[in-house]
């Protein structure tokens, strides 16, 4: 199977999983579908489908790994959710279409946010998987999204809108806010599959280098592509005076510096008995994204 057709596959069969969260009749006024409004419109979903792949490389299958995936998806969703608010980045556009609180409002908003994090730990408790991983995946969740992790990272990305940064404080700050949840879809992949520690080290080195190519991708598309292509607003970095990698090295080094941690990212992974080929595609095709 080659590169495109097996991710279509791991996508297709999230977005299936996905559509089946919080159907039938709203028990709650409009909650139910504000949390599908966001949580179903669209996207790479590149994180469950590391969950998906690092399950299937570490041995496992990787429809045993969808709880986990969905539950990645659903924290992803809740901080961009949170992320537009206007207290935050009062963002407008999100793939392509109105920001959730522009459709059901600033209260509705913040609650379908809450409600897809706690939903996202009932996914991962109540996977049919044996207690102890269960258990440690939950645990990985929480540290990787929480206040050591992504939510540590948007703190020092609001503080960083005060002053210039280095690029040291930069790298931090994107290895909290975008790297930890890419980490935690990698780690939960292996823990589904009952992987080794060799494999959880593997995952942890990729992701930080996949992170950081990621990362330094979107910055680079934040000022050379449009808002029609990434589906969001652009430019707003520059206009709010944010520091960036890109903004502090330009776009010459910037652009090495995505192929030296995608080379990384590949290496973390030889020698683990995981199965790489998938994953080793995968960084190549995150580090070259257009969108």
């Amino acid at each position: 199977m080659d590169f495109q057709t097996e991710l279509t596959a791991y996508q297709e069969k999230i977005e299936d999983y996905l559509e089946r969260c919080f159907t039938g009749e709203p028990p709650y006024g409009e909650l139910y579908t504000a949390m599908r409004y966001s949580l179903l419109a669209g996207g790479k979903r590149i994180r469950p489908v590391l969950t998906m792949a690092f399950c299937c490389a570490a041995g496992g299958d990787g429809e045993q790994a969808l709880p986990f995936a969905a539950a990645i998806e659903m924290v992803h969703t809740y901080s961009l959710i949170h992320d537009d608010l206007p207290c935050m980045d009062n963002d407008d556009l999100r793939r392509g279409r109105p920001t959730n609180h522009k459709v059901f409002g600033e209260c509705m908003a913040v609650l379908a946010g809450d409600a897809l994090q706690a939903a996202a730990f009932e996914q991962v408790l109540s996977a049919p998987l044996p207690q102890e991983r269960r258990l440690t995946a939950a645990l990985i969740l929480a540290r990787e999204a929480g206040q050591d992790g992504m939510c540590a990272g948007q703190v020092l990305d609001m503080q960083g809108e005060q002053r210039a940064l280095n690029p040291e404080e930069i790298v931090r700050m994107n290895a909290l806010k975008t790297g930890c949840l890419l980490e935690a879809a990698c780690l939960m992949g292996v823990t589904a599959a009952g992987g080794s520690s060799e494999q959880m080290q593997a995952a942890r080195e990729y992701a930080a280098a996949v992170g950081l190519a990621f990362q330094i991708r979107d910055d680079i598309l934040d000022v050379t592509a449009t808002s029609a292509e990434m589906g969001k607003t652009v430019g707003k970095d520059a206009a709010q005076g944010k520091s960036t990698l890109v903004s502090l090295w330009g776009l010459e080094k910037a652009e090495q510096t995505i192929r030296e941690q995608t080379r990384l990212a590949k290496l973390a992974l030889e020698e683990t008995g995981l199965k790489t080929t998938f994953l080793e595609a995968l960084a190549d095709y995150l580090a070259g994204r257009s969108n």
